[in-house]
């Protein structure tokens, strides 16, 4: 099966793969460059890529990685926007650096998959991953955003989904 990564970017970076699932505080600290927030997310990806995961488990490692990828914002959301444009280039130097296949996902594609209707809000989407996966503890909205986009690209890439 095609293991792959899916991405929610942004300073709560949710993240799934078909074994788990969580969200990564990227948060920039006091005292921190606004650059720190690209640094954490980059050492979670090679924490992936390169832990004794790749040696002993091969299988785990991705070789897809999906994401949300935003393209517009309401004026008073520019600054989360510009966040999330840095954070997608992260990621996709990343993929570029290891030879990983990368797609980006219209947040109105993720939220159509989800719901039926492209302009979800958050609480639409988390109600949503916990009717489906009722067994799992989803933590907040960042966690079942980056499970839908994985359920997304699954639905798109292989036979199997999340429910398998």
């Amino acid at each position: 099966m095609l293991n792959i990564l899916a991405l929610d970017p942004a300073t709560k970076c949710g993240w799934a793969t078909q074994y788990a699932s969580g969200t990564w505080d990227l948060s920039v600290r006091r005292d921190e460059s606004s650059g720190m927030r690209l640094i954490r997310l980059k050492a979670k990806l090679d924490r992936i890529m390169f832990s004794g995961i790749k040696i002993e488990h091969p299988e785990l490692v991705p070789r897809l990685i999906v994401f949300e990828a935003a393209r517009h914002a309401a004026p008073k959301m520019a600054n989360a926007l510009s966040v999330q444009s840095e954070l997608q280039g992260v990621i996709k130097l990343f993929c570029e650096e290891n030879g990983i296949q990368f797609r980006g996902y219209s947040p109105s594609e993720i939220k159509k998959h989800a719901t039926g209707k492209g302009n979800a809000n958050k609480a639409a989407m988390l109600a949503a991953a916990r009717a489906k996966w009722p067994d799992k503890t989803i933590a907040d909205d960042n966690e079942a955003d980056a499970l839908w986009l994985l359920d997304l690209a699954l639905s798109e890439y292989t036979v199997a989904t999340l429910d398998d």
